[in-house]
């Protein structure tokens, strides 16, 4: 019987007990799912870095993008919140899109 202890989608009980298996479950404390949460961030994060290719890599990404959604709600915002805090910071300080990677800086 494997023994997971992790956070799972909403839907991954159902479709356990549709496969005709047993499983046991806890609702988490708020407190307890912002840790869930920032580690299954990394989790997902980490099978990001090893996807071989781009559906993989896309299929994580939306991975990531859930569990920001997620965290968002956590910390009393919503999407369109941090999508503005992001678009700011753009404006601000630029994306990425350049490619730019930053050796040094020189203090003359």
């Amino acid at each position: 019987m494997p023994v997971y202890n992790k956070l799972v989608r909403d839907l991954i009980p159902k479709i356990i007990e549709e496969a005709g298996k047993t499983f046991t479950t806890r609702t988490l404390s708020d407190e307890e799912y912002r840790q869930e949460l920032r580690k299954k961030a990394f989790e997902e994060l980490e099978e990001y870095m090893n996807a071989s290719d781009d559906v993989t890599a896309v299929e994580e990404l939306a991975d990531l993008l859930e569990i920001i959604h997620a965290l968002a709600e956590c910390h009393g915002a919503t999407i369109e919140q941090v999508e503005a805090v992001r678009a700011s910071k753009a404006e601000k300080r630029g994306g990425f899109k350049e490619k730019i990677f930053l050796i040094e800086v020189h203090d003359e």
